[in-house]
């Protein structure tokens, strides 16, 4: 069991870390931390997209992470507009970025990281439009 617990302070800056993320581009990232995943990692943050409708998002480009501590596993996933884009090395990538954080305990800093690695392909690929409303909300959920 990992002691892993987010504290204001802790989603303040990955919300921070979100909104800088999401301010260069038209793409969304949401993170959500649950304490301990029963099953497939990759399938509990599919259910979770799902359920947040991130698929709905107008050019397919949202992104999420999710983190399961307790369970000692994490998925970065992206809708299909994104990962057209950039393909299964980056997500792999990302996961590597972020899982050097965490072997050194350092979850919040993981995720800001798989954040920022999401909002520059984002950013390349989706830049800011003129209208460029905020699809979905930017906090941290957890449940």
């Amino acid at each position: 069991m990992v002691n892993f617990n987010l504290t204001p302070d802790d989603k303040k800056k990955i919300v921070a870390a979100i909104r800088e993320a999401e301010s260069h581009t038209s793409g969304e990232i949401r993170v959500h931390v649950k304490s301990r995943c029963r099953g497939d990692v990759l399938a509990e943050a599919k259910k979770i997209f799902n359920q947040f409708q991130m698929h709905r998002t107008k050019h397919r480009n949202a992104v999420l992470i999710y983190v399961a501590p307790d369970s000692r596993q994490f998925a970065v996933l992206g809708d299909g507009g994104i990962h057209r884009r950039v393909g299964d090395d980056f997500w792999k990538g990302t996961r590597d970025q972020m899982s050097r954080f965490f072997s050194k305990g350092d979850f919040v800093g993981g995720i800001v990281e798989g954040v920022q690695s999401a909002g520059e392909k984002l950013k390349a690929h989706f830049p800011r439009g003129a209208a460029n409303p905020d699809e979905l909300p930017d906090a941290v959920t957890e449940g």
